[in-house]
């Protein structure tokens, strides 16, 4: 005889709404076909962002598919099919790398950004390519450890915007690469001690990036607090 708990528990598994698995898994891959065509208006007003819709969308599908599937399905390490022209997401990849920053570029062409660079090395460690001959490590790393601010914050690329979710990708990245120094390194390539207690929550997603931030670094006993601004 099931618990009384059990049986709640089914009965609001039955009560449930249906998942329709197959219909998220073509919305998934017929994306890229739809934002490529010349005509595409998200295309053009999402060009910028590509680099972290391929990571969503790669991850999103992982949840629905094996690794093997994924690869087949996205083309992740190899063209979809023989008549397929586009070239594998990771060859796209590098192919938005920024040579001239070190970083990498939202789309082929654009400069290199923190938030792009994070995408495109969690694409490579998902494809099992942070090997790939291709990725410069010293160099994005470099990349990342020049955007940190003297007070331990970080700018999203040359421009300057500061952004707590600037921190998250910037540690996140280098713990991804095996860089990121722990927090008691004076010397390391960024300072991480100054980095985690920089952040600051002002809204709910920004506290989450904090928390990530923390956990990123290790850190989960620092005290969140508000920066006083001077003009």
């Amino acid at each position: 005889m099931p618990t009384a708990t059990e049986k709640e528990d089914n009965d609001t598994l039955s009560n449930l709404p249906p998942f329709y698995d197959n219909l998220h898994k073509t919305y998934i891959t017929s994306l890229a076909s739809k934002i490529d065509k010349p005509t595409s208006y998200e295309g053009a007003v999402m060009e910028h962002l590509r680099m972290s819709g391929v990571y969503w969308s790669i991850t999103a599908l992982s949840l629905l598919r094996s690794p093997q599937e994924v690869d087949e399905l996205m083309g992740l390490t190899t063209t979809t099919s023989q008549d397929d022209k586009r070239p594998s997401i990771v060859d796209w990849v590098f192919a938005c790398y920024d040579k001239d920053s070190g970083g990498f570029g939202g789309n082929i062409g654009h400069d290199g950004h923190l938030l792009y660079t994070l995408s495109a090395l969690q694409i490579l460690a998902i494809a099992n390519k942070l090997d790939d001959e291709r990725l410069n490590v010293e160099k994005v790393s470099q990349f990342i450890a020049q955007l940190q601010q003297p007070d331990g914050s970080f700018a999203g690329d040359g421009w300057g915007e500061i952004d707590t979710r600037f921190s998250y990708c910037a540690l996140s990245a280098l713990a991804i690469l095996q860089k990121l120094p722990s927090p008691e390194e004076t010397d390391g390539i960024v300072d991480v001690k100054k980095a985690a207690e920089c952040t600051v929550h002002r809204s709910i997603i920004a506290f989450t990036r904090c928390r990530f931030t923390i956990l990123v670094v290790g850190r989960t006993t620092v005290r969140f607090g508000r920066v006083k601004r001077t003009a």
